[in-house]
């Protein structure tokens, strides 16, 4: 009776460990979920401006030309 009650003890703190270890691992990859999201959010930003200033290049050049074709 007493080995099983230290055998019962022992799986308990080792089924403890394992699972604060877990839960370490879920909030960590968590973390890392969350900050690649925000870098993915901040590039997408970042190729909209770069698109948004293209396309106002390309509007700029057209007008030159228009206004230099009826000159």
């Amino acid at each position: 009776m007493k080995y099983s009650m230290i055998a019962m003890a022992a799986a308990l703190l080792l089924t403890g460990c394992g699972l604060a270890e877990t839960t370490a691992v879920a909030a960590s990859e968590a973390e890392t979920a969350a900050e690649q999201a925000k870098k993915g959010k901040e590039l997408e930003e970042k190729v909209q401006r770069d698109i948004d200033a293209a396309q106002k290049a390309a509007a700029d050049a057209r007008a030159k030309a228009e206004a230099e074709e009826a000159q």
